[in-house]
């Protein structure tokens, strides 16, 4: 089962439960899927109403981490600390797992400065452990560890729940691209059609061409057998003339008898 199955069935099964419950009784709920090894989008168990209902309520701090999971990083968690639940081992872990994706978002190649200011690393062992056991073996990166150049290069990232705002700005985005691969296929379009017409007009000059050269071939095979008679008639004589004129001169110069 691939992560995004795995995750769905998951998400399937919290928003289930949640579904049910209300109040004190999300709490759980709610500590669960933040803490849960194999899940990484929180925004179906934010959505459901008896879960926005937690807001002004005793309880609503659970809220917040909730949003925190599905939005923040452990950076964030550090600036709220103090109004937030202190969060187990897991929790930590999933945060900082979440604080990669969100850093890949933007930048493919994350230095290991950043990422150990980012996730409170002391040490290069320590964050390449990290990246490695935590980050790539769960299946939420792929990437390869530069120790020479200390940066960590992401092909892939999970992706995360959606800010808000965010939608309206990917929808900007995609509208740029759509209206860029438009223009960018009706230029394709001119340039085969100039090719196209290019291609029939090379077929035409070389049609002219070839017609032109043969034209070439018989006019010159032309010329060539009317030489060819004129020649014969100025210096060559037919045989039957030749021997009608010997046999003439031999009967002229028949010789007579000698007289003695």
């Amino acid at each position: 089962m691939d992560m995004e199955q795995k995750q769905a069935e998951i998400i399937d099964q919290l928003v289930r439960r949640a579904s049910t419950c209300n109040g004190e009784s999300l709490v759980p709920i709610i500590i669960d899927a933040t803490s849960h090894p194999s899940l990484f989008a929180f925004s179906e168990i934010l959505a459901l109403p008896n879960v926005s209902q937690l807001e002004g309520t005793s309880d609503s701090v659970y809220l917040d981490v909730l949003r925190l999971f599905a939005h923040g990083t452990w950076g964030d968690y550090k600036c709220n600390a103090s109004r937030i639940p202190q969060l187990s081992p897991d929790q930590i872990l999933k945060l900082k797992q979440l604080t990669v994706l969100t850093l890949a978002e933007s930048n493919k190649v994350l230095p290991y400065d950043t990422l150990m200011v980012e996730l409170d690393v002391t040490n290069v062992r320590e964050l390449e452990d990290f990246l490695i056991n935590d980050c790539m073996y769960a299946g939420i990166v792929r990437g390869k560890l530069d120790q020479l150049k200390r940066c960590f290069e992401v092909p892939f990232a999970a992706g995360r729940d959606l800010r808000p705002g965010q939608l309206g700005n990917m929808l900007h985005t995609l509208s740029d691209w759509l209206n860029t691969s438009e223009n960018l296929l009706v230029s394709i379009q001119d340039k085969i059609k100039w090719a196209d017409n290019m291609s029939e007009m090379d077929k035409k000059h070389r049609k002219e061409a070839e017609e032109g050269v043969e034209e070439l071939k018989k006019s010159l095979s032309m010329k060539g057998d009317i030489g060819s008679r004129g020649h014969n008639e100025m210096f060559g004589e037919p045989s039957g003339v030749m021997n009608y004129k010997e046999d003439g001169m031999r009967s002229k110069r028949r010789r007579h008898p000698v007289r003695r």
